[in-house]
């Protein structure tokens, strides 16, 4: 899967949860929230004050390990 900070949140989480973690620590806690889940990285990012390109770059390198 590749990651853009226009990529929604709800479907990166219905690919692999695992991956949760990584908006946990970035301050994302509302991952279950309806309207969470339907937010873009890029909005998602705007809201909490984060860097969409650096959480897209650690969700492509989560997922990246996941297909070696």
């Amino acid at each position: 899967m590749k990651i853009t900070k226009d990529t929604v949140i709800g479907d990166i989480l219905d690919v692999d949860f695992g991956c949760a973690p990584l908006f946990l620590e970035m301050g994302m806690h509302c991952l279950g929230c309806p309207s969470a889940r339907g937010e873009t990285i890029g909005e998602a990012c705007a809201v909490h004050g984060n860097d969409p390109e650096e959480l897209v770059k650690k969700l492509n390198e989560y997922f990246g390990t996941k297909n070696d």
